[in-house]
């Protein structure tokens, strides 16, 4: 209590003088530059007044004075003596320590700064261990002195020699001389115990005498490696000049090329090494040998292979916005998820997701969409077409021991974009040949796994190779082509066909431009009203994509060229219905009078395929026999159990469905679905075809402007189906007004946009009983079974009824 009462007492206002990264200690003089107005006009008063100055450290080296939070509380109070003004302006002064104070207060009003400080002691310890612990200090700093004192990097003081000097005392005198950080140094001078300074300063000691060894180990490594080399060059040296007596000096010249291109090619380790393995060899068997050209191709490849070169990613979700806003017309839900991957990558700061699998009819813009993720991202693009692929070694490589061996796909597409973290698109990779067991779909397990291609293998290569960094999108049209292994790697996003109302829009934006360009054709030069693009689409393209529509629109372009050319006018063309059918000819899909008749056993289906929905005209016919079935057009498996499924449950239910039991064994069903060189498979037009059954056993004309969709059990019940979208929009292009879908589909309609639902009368039903009433003209009357024997003439007249409830099937 005494002591903080004497320094109370001694508390006075002291001039400042600031200086930057570095700390004064007690008893340790040192020369200071000054160079603020403040400090130049504080140097001056306490040289005029000979008074004592407070010399404190600035908290960071780009710090002003404001307030008492810039500088540190703790310094050091001294004398200013040897003043010398320098070329510059600067004031070299010599300051002479003599205890710490501490700083309480900050005045900053007059012509120099200064402080409210009061001299702070040392608290000498009594601790019995402080001697031997100064004695350690002594012995490692004498022998730290002693190799800088050898190497010529020590500023020596022969007081330290002494061993009379007070523990506090050697501390402070160590600490200036020790490489520590400005805090440290700090903590240092603000410790009043002894003993902790002691500890303090013998810690920083032993910290940069760890790192002194360090560097003398490093610099002893480096050195040994330099020498090696030198060693190397020395002998590479005397090969050359031997070489040059013998006339092989341009082979030398080519293995330096070599070396500097595996040098600049950074590779890791593993590859360099064996880069460095391979030359050596080629330095062995020499340029002239048979052997060299496959070492040289190897190693060529290696050194051109983008082992750390990369594009740096563009994460903004706005940009990739308008980026994919800017190439792609609809599509909201494709984009959707992509820009939700962009902004996770940016929010996680580094691209890593799963590998995205476009799946979509031809035509619908998988591939350019995949382009505007490489453009909206800043990255390198690259398409290997895997349509076709056989072998496995497209996808890994050959080995090296075949003649003309080369690595595979991935690996050369590599190599061609120059960058290690490209987009890479493999395209329509449901075309790819399957082998169980093996082929290129095996391979392609590995590329396609996060997991696993930070280190994938190319059996040219023999080294790993980083794919991790690679954002692999994938195209299909049928998903079912592609194995289950494969398909579980990759996230599918549906790119649905386009609607009628997408399809102008993006003739309007995209298409009509590009081919107006493309054939010398002005903005003005040729019109094409909105009534003659929807008879283009309508009646000379039925696709879920654009491709046909872009096509017509092409050759609508040339006509309109060759008109102008020919009749050389300088007028617009203007496009009018006889105009479209003089350059395009007759509409290709018109709907014929017979196609627009309600004709008995005559029912259209709708079909899921991988170009898009399409509409199945069914046709059954009755002929007398003896109660066969035939099938045609090319149906699959599944198709024809569905065709026995349906007629199974109109046997089962023929009194209730107006149809005689005994008609079944008079009569032969012929079920023909048209277009018998295109095949034709799946469940789904179970209701259709018992609707077709009963009509034609009934005769009974279905209405022709409704379309069916729908599994069917031997029970009745409508099962649900795959590709509802794509089936509304097939109907929807055939005209068709009402649309039969399972019950179980309706949730389904939620993805299907609202120009199509808004369009189409959409009936769901839970029982193929309940398609009766809409498909059929009028409800078949139940009939009861008689004892004499059943023509065909004895069936029923149909009868118009159509307020005749159909009996309960269940």
């Amino acid at each position: 209590m005494n002591e903080q009462h004497e320094d109370h007492i001694q508390t006075a206002d002291y001039p400042l003088l600031a200086i930057r990264n570095v700390v004064v200690f007690p008893e340790t003089p040192k020369r200071l530059f000054f160079n603020r107005p403040q400090s130049l006009e504080a140097i001056k008063f306490a040289a005029r007044m000979k008074r004592p100055v407070v010399v404190v450290t600035l908290r960071g080296p780009e710090r002003e004075i404001r307030d008492l939070h810039d500088i540190y509380t703790m310094g050091v109070m001294g004398t200013i003596s040897q003043l010398q003004r320098l070329p510059n302006g600067t004031i070299q002064a010599f300051f002479s320590p003599t205890q710490r104070a501490s700083i309480q207060g900050l005045n900053k009003d007059g012509p120099f700064y200064t402080v409210k400080a009061a001299p702070v002691a040392s608290r000498e310890s009594a601790d019995q261990e402080l001697p031997r612990l100064v004695q350690a200090l002594k012995q490692e700093f004498f022998n730290h002195v002693d190799f800088e004192k050898r190497s010529g990097n020590f500023q020596w003081s022969e007081e330290l020699d002494r061993n009379d000097v007070p523990a506090g005392r050697f501390a402070d005198a160590v600490a200036p001389m020790l490489n520590a950080s400005l805090d440290e140094m700090q903590e240092v001078l603000e410790t009043l115990d002894t003993r902790e300074r002691v500890e303090k300063v013998y810690t920083l000691l032993y910290k940069e005498m760890k790192q002194k060894e360090f560097e003398r180990d490093l610099k002893a490594k480096v050195e040994e490696a330099v020498g090696k080399r030198q060693k190397e060059y020395f002998l590479n040296e005397q090969m050359r000049a031997i070489q040059e007596e013998m006339g092989e000096s341009p082979e030398n010249d080519e293995f330096g090329s070599i070396q500097e291109a595996i040098d600049a090619a950074e590779m890791p380790e593993h590859a360099k090494d064996t880069a460095e393995k391979e030359l050596a060899k080629l330095r062995r068997i020499g340029m002239q040998s048979h052997e060299a050209t496959p070492v040289r191709n190897y190693l060529d490849w290696l050194v051109s292979l983008p082992w750390s070169k990369a594009t740096e990613d563009n994460f903004d979700v706005a940009h990739a916005e308008a980026v994919l806003d800017e190439d792609h017309f609809g599509l909201e839900k494709p984009k959707e998820r992509i820009i939700e991957f962009m902004a996770v990558s940016k929010a996680v700061g580094e691209l890593k997701g799963p590998i995205i699998c476009l799946s979509g009819p031809p035509g619908v813009g998988k591939t350019s969409l995949a382009k505007g993720i490489a453009r909206a991202l800043g990255r390198e693009f690259a398409r290997i077409s895997m349509g076709g692929v056989r072998d496995e070694a497209e996808i890994r490589g050959h080995r090296r021991t075949y003649i003309g061996a080369l690595p595979g796909k991935i690996i050369q597409t590599m190599k061609k974009v120059a960058r290690n973290n490209p987009v890479i698109l493999l395209d329509e990779i449901d075309k790819i040949s399957n082998y169980y067991g093996g082929g290129p779909t095996a391979a392609l397990l590995e590329v396609l796994d996060p997991e696993q291609n930070n280190s994938f293998m190319d059996h040219y290569l023999e080294v790993e190779y980083d794919l991790s960094k690679v954002l692999f999108i994938t195209t299909a049209n049928d998903l079912a082509s592609i194995p289950l292994p494969l398909r579980d790697r990759m996230e599918v996003i549906e790119v649905s066909g386009y609607t009628e109302l997408e399809k102008v829009q993006i003739a309007n934006r995209y298409l009509l431009p590009k081919q107006k360009k493309e054939n010398g054709l002005t903005e003005n030069q040729l019109r094409l009203p909105q009534k003659q693009l929807l008879k283009v689409i309508r009646g000379y393209t039925r696709e879920a994509g654009v491709r046909g529509l872009e096509r017509t629109l092409a050759k609508l372009c040339r006509k309109a060229v060759t008109e102008r050319i020919k009749d050389g006018k300088n007028t617009a063309v203007r496009m009018t219905d006889a105009k479209v059918t003089k350059y395009l000819g007759p509409p290709r899909f018109v709907r014929g009078e017979l196609e627009a008749q309600n004709h008995a056993g005559m029912v259209t289906g709708l079909a899921w395929t991988s170009v898009g929905g399409e509409t199945l005209s069914i046709e059954v016919a009755t002929m007398k026999g003896t109660g066969k079935l035939s099938l045609t057009g090319t149906l699959g498996d599944v198709m024809k159990e569905s065709a026995q499924a349906a007629l199974s449950y109109v046997r089962s239910h023929a009194n209730d469905l107006g149809i005689y039991a005994k008609t079944f064994k008079d009569l032969d069903l012929h079920i023909h679905v048209p277009a018998g060189g295109t095949p034709k498979d799946g469940p789904s037009a179970g209701i259709a075809l018992t609707g077709g059954i009963v009509s034609a056993l009934t005769g009974i004309p279905i209405n022709w402007n409704v379309g069916l969709t729908g599994e069917v059990t031997l029970r009745g019940n409508v099962l649900p189906i795959g590709g509802l979208k794509e089936k509304l929009m097939a109907a929807l292009r055939a005209q068709i007004e009402t649309v039969i879908i399972p019950d179980q589909n309706a949730k389904d309609l939620a993805e299907v946009p609202a120009e199509i639902r808004d369009r189409l009368r959409i009936v769901k039903v839970k029982h193929v009983s309940e398609i009766f009433p809409i498909l059929l003209e009028q409800l078949p009357l139940p009939v009861v079974e008689q004892d004499e024997p059943v023509t065909a003439d004895d069936l029923p007249a149909p009868q118009n009824n159509d307020s005749n409830p159909m009996p309960s099937m269940d």
